[in-house]
């Protein structure tokens, strides 16, 4: 992978390492989830390493059903966390929330696909059966 000569990464090189896609990275810069940190003198998005540490926070956030809103409160929250702002005590609690949150999702999403595939070992019985 290409990274600039001054250590950033275009749009291109980020989609790559992070998964996503350019409409859908350009969709965050357009929520405010990701700004780039830089331009070139062509226009062209140029992202630093904690750009692509922010959209894969967001990435992770998005099957666990989390709103842009709390996207956005969680990245505010790392931040404040990164640089030392705010009262720390109260960002590590509200990490915390955002942690039970996320471990709630994982086990509701748990439960989910163990009703699934009950159903599709149901299903393969009746295949079983029938063929």
């Amino acid at each position: 992978m290409q990274v600039t000569r001054t250590g950033l990464l275009q749009i291109g090189q980020v989609a790559e390492r992070t998964g996503l896609s350019l409409r859908t990275i350009r969709w965050y810069e357009e929520e405010g989830l990701v700004v780039p940190t830089s331009r070139t003198e062509g226009g062209f998005r140029l992202y630093s390493a904690d750009d692509v540490a922010r959209l894969e926070v967001i990435k992770r956030m998005k099957p666990l059903g989390f709103a842009l809103e709390e996207m956005r409160e969680l990245l505010g929250l790392l931040a404040d966390l990164d640089a030392g702002t705010g009262d720390r005590s109260a960002l590590l609690d509200r990490l915390r929330m955002f942690h039970e949150a996320a471990t709630a999702r994982v086990t509701a999403l748990r439960e989910q696909l163990a009703v699934a595939e009950g159903f599709a070992d149901g299903l393969a019985g009746q295949l079983d059966a029938r063929g």
